[in-house]
């Protein structure tokens, strides 16, 4: 947690602003949830709320998502249209950072996800949230790849094409400057 430096008063109150607005707009994404009760569970939470800007800077436009129906555990989702600006152009994860021979990327998908705390998205989970509306038109966005894909060397992403939702695989190693990550932040409390 050494590279968390946690917000100062203004600055949590003017990202709580941001994120209120963005909830009261898209209450399509969060029909059943109090924005009151989100607003008790950021006030009380510096390190979610570190998390959360670190989101919002990157691009996600992170709003509460109900991404388990059965769930009472309150979800933050990258929302932007596109995948999030400020997290393209890395490859999926350390290891495929470390073979990569020549033109490394920065970071890694999921070394950024570790050092915001927050998680990337299932293959499920962006169905999901590509229910609720459309999103990567023109982009894509790394997903948890599973383990034994993971093993073979590859990597899984997603993006909306043709009016439909594609799962694809990759070289894990492999980076593009349309594709990110969308992510997740799960919130300790209930609705």
């Amino acid at each position: 947690m050494s590279n968390i430096k946690l917000l100062t008063e203004e600055e949590s109150d003017k990202l709580i602003q941001i994120l209120q607005q963005r909830f009261e707009k898209n209450m399509h994404r969060h029909a059943h949830i109090k924005w009151e009760d989100v607003s008790e569970i950021l006030n009380s939470d510096a390190i979610k709320l570190w998390s959360l800007q670190r989101m919002e800077e990157t691009g996600g436009e992170p709003d509460v998502v109900v991404l388990d129906p059965d769930s009472s555990t309150i979800c933050y989702v990258d929302c932007s249209a596109e995948s999030p600006k400020g997290r393209r152009s890395c490859c999926y994860d350390q290891l495929a950072l470390d073979t990569r021979k020549e033109h490394k990327p920065k970071i890694s998908a999921e070394g950024m996800a570790e050092d915001f705390f927050i998680s990337l998205l299932t293959e499920d989970e962006y169905k999901i949230l590509q229910s609720i509306e459309k999103f990567d038109l023109k982009t894509s966005s790394w997903l948890k790849t599973p383990e034994e894909v993971r093993k073979l060397g590859g990597a899984i992403f997603g993006d909306r094409r043709y009016d439909r939702v594609f799962t694809y695989h990759n070289g894990a190693e492999s980076y593009y400057a349309a594709r990110g990550f969308r992510a997740k932040l799960l919130l300790d409390s209930e609705f």
